[in-house]
């Protein structure tokens, strides 16, 4: 389904109006929801790129999204229906990207973000924000020389030791890789 809205959700926010000239849905993050990684230009370059794909996709009500942007080793114990009744639920008003943390180590980044929503039918009553740092992990798949962005997920239960390989593929343990970044 090809939705035409004017501009993008990821080009919202409430708390600023430094976006001059706000991006086109179909000129910013349409073009990975419809492609959901299917070429190269389908791919988010940066952890923030993929951040913004991510808030879009969740105003858009777009859970498939959610979980293929999600490391893959976390994808089979998301809901999908959860991630799809939340969104549904969410009066969504806009993004922040307060910090765009690019290089933590080999393959790490972080965003910090706001995520602004609506708490009551008055648009201009009851604004609050979801505050939020989120890590990401570039993985790397030596086999098809392709490298992708992916959210790394808190909120996941893992049962992972410290000492055994990361779940991001890196080859390297645990602790001293995506570990860094989750609870465990």
């Amino acid at each position: 389904m090809s939705l035409s809205l004017p501009i993008c959700p990821c080009q919202i926010n409430p708390s600023s109006s430094a976006i001059s000239s706000p991006l086109l849905y179909k000129e910013c993050c349409q073009p990975y929801h419809d492609g959901l990684f299917d070429s190269e230009d389908n791919k988010a370059d940066t952890a923030e790129r993929l951040m913004r794909t991510r808030y879009s996709a969740f105003v858009l009500v777009k859970p498939e999204y959610i979980v293929a942007t999600t490391l893959p080793a976390q994808q089979n114990v998301l809901d999908i229906k959860a991630i799809e009744s939340w969104a549904k639920e969410t009066n969504w008003a806009g993004l922040e990207i307060v910090a765009h943390m690019p290089k933590l180590g080999k393959r790490h980044a972080k965003v910090e973000f706001k995520a602004y929503f609506n708490i009551s039918d008055n648009k201009d009553d009851g604004i609050q924000a979801h505050h939020e740092l989120s890590a990401f992990v570039k993985v790397i798949d030596k086999a098809n020389n392709d490298a992708r962005w992916y959210f790394l997920d808190p909120t996941v239960s893992m049962s992972v030791t410290q000492k055994q390989r990361c779940i991001c593929g890196s080859g390297e343990k645990f602790k001293r890789c995506c570990g860094a970044f989750l609870r465990y």
